[in-house]
């Protein structure tokens, strides 16, 4: 097994809403992939087949649902942004609920926020 996390869905009430708060925090572009009664934004990676990646993702039916306390914490990998891109967190939307803190000096930095849509989701960065 290469990662522990294959695939991930962020749950949205308004997917455009949280495309334009992702791809304004983490500087990028997420790529459309709708299916049936889904609509789902892929966020990019260098090899779709081997790297681990994962979606926003709206449901007519309600299955997805944002959530700010219930469910896991997803942390996406900030690598050397982390700074940068909780600057523009309540800009965009959302909520710095745990700011860029240091787990240790061998796992680097985490930081947790309440994203556009509702959602806790963490992010990562050795440096």
């Amino acid at each position: 097994m290469t990662n522990s996390i294959s695939w991930y869905e962020i749950p949205t009430s308004n997917i455009d809403r949280a495309v334009t708060f992702y791809e304004t925090i983490m500087s990028i572009s997420l790529i459309p992939m709708d299916m049936s009664n889904l609509k789902m934004r892929v966020f990019p990676v260098d090899d779709m087949m081997s790297g681990v990646t994962g979606v926003l993702v709206y449901s007519e039916d309600g299955f997805h649902k944002p959530s700010s306390t219930d469910g896991p914490l997803i942390y996406l990998n900030a690598n050397s942004t982390m700074p940068t891109i909780l600057e523009k967190v309540e800009s965009a939307g959302g909520k710095i609920i745990v700011p860029r803190t240091q787990i240790s000096p061998e796992h680097g930095y985490m930081a947790i926020i309440i994203d556009s849509e509702g959602n806790r989701i963490a992010f990562h960065s050795i440096d």
